[in-house]
């Protein structure tokens, strides 16, 4: 079951200074030595700070993270920005937020990070001796189209050295600002070398607003699948996540929309609960749906191993038990009966090609 709802009462911030924002509270993260809590006072109560988003350069040293996790089907990957504005409120990557010592809650979506170098780290590691290709994951941990994309533009930079190498890429987003750079995505597409995989978690305006408050609008993620296929870019639509009682019911709905849309694959996640995020979404659910939370909670314990989440290999991303098996049939079944494929698109890694460096030109000679 989730932890006690009183749990965040102490770090809960106002609607009206959280306004636009998914998280309803800000509590410390776990690696903190302290722990803070919000104090009325009783001398200002009619002030109340509006948080505003904050965006903080971030100096990496390398930018493709390895994975050897054996139950997802990429290896590398490469995310631009840490933190995201679009809040969803049920993003597994809010407690990384831990490590720069900042909140998995509201902090998540308002203190963000940008890796200005991202570009040029990406090109120096891939024109390092002994470098293998494999399909580069982007935006696994936050969306590389989030808002601060159309004024920073790296996720636009990363993709254009990716072009020039003709290198694999898989990216991972719920906005339609990716359309902006349909130039690049067409040309991949082309050659084989890109999929890109949208996120519709609920066709429902309402839902999707308190649930991902700056996302795109549900009708606009389908008209980026649309515009994707229609440039001839295999498109994957993911239903993510599910969470029981709440929009379970639209699977086969949001299935029969994204095909039509255009989308050739379609995957799903269960909602997923790691560290702190079971008390951000316990609280969630209190404001938004106290009647739910309860039940919501024990259909995931069911399918969790009677907790509220499992990190173990093969099944963290879609439960066991009853409650999964059934999800697991419904979605199957849809795919079928819609015709999408059995069979995901793999990319090429065989254009693969390191252009010459500035010097090298004549080396032949």
């Amino acid at each position: 079951m989730g932890r006690a709802v009183g749990r965040l009462a102490g770090n809960r911030v106002a609607a009206e200074g959280r306004r636009g924002r998914g998280a309803t509270a800000n509590p410390d993260g776990r690696f903190e030595a302290t722990r803070r809590e919000v104090l009325d006072d009783g001398w200002h109560p009619d002030e109340v700070a509006t948080r505003r988003t904050e965006v903080t350069v971030e100096r990496a040293r390398t930018i493709i993270t390895r994975n050897d996790s054996p139950d997802i089907s990429f290896d590398r990957s490469i995310n631009p920005y840490r933190g995201c504005e679009h809040g969803c409120i049920y993003c597994f990557a809010r407690p990384n937020h831990g490590y720069a010592g900042l909140s998995p809650g509201l902090d998540f979506e308002t203190k963000l990070f940008a890796k200005p170098d991202a570009a040029a780290l990406l090109e120096r590691e891939l024109s390092a001796p002994g470098y293998w290709p494999r399909t580069i994951a982007l935006g696994t941990a936050t969306d590389p189209y989030q808002p601060i994309e159309r004024e920073h533009r790296l996720t636009r930079a990363v993709l254009e050295v990716l072009a020039r190498f003709r290198h694999p890429v898989g990216i991972v987003t719920k906005s339609n600002l990716i359309l902006r750079d349909r130039d690049l995505l067409a040309e991949m597409a082309a050659q084989g070398l890109v999929k890109v995989a949208i996120s519709v978690t609920t066709l429902d305006p309402e839902l999707a607003r308190r649930m991902e408050p700056r996302a795109p609008h549900p009708r606009k993620r389908l008209e980026a699948i649309e515009g994707l296929a229609a440039m001839g870019v295999p498109v994957m639509a993911i239903v993510a996540p599910i969470i029981p009682s709440l929009n379970d019911h639209e699977i086969e709905a949001i299935l029969e929309r994204v095909r039509a849309a255009g989308a050739r694959e379609a995957n799903y996640v269960l909602l997923r609960l790691p560290h702190e995020l079971d008390d951000l979404v316990g609280d969630w659910l209190s404001e938004h749906y106290p009647g739910r939370r309860a039940h919501i909670f024990s259909l995931l314990s069911g399918a969790r191993g009677g907790k509220a989440y499992d990190a173990a290999f093969g099944t963290r991303m879609i439960g066991e038990g009853p409650y999964a098996d059934l999800i697991r049939r419904r979605f199957a079944l849809s795919k079928r009966r819609l015709g999408f494929s059995e069979e995901p698109l793999r990319q090429t890694t065989e254009l693969f090609c390191p252009p010459p460096r500035v010097g090298e030109q004549l080396a032949l000679f």
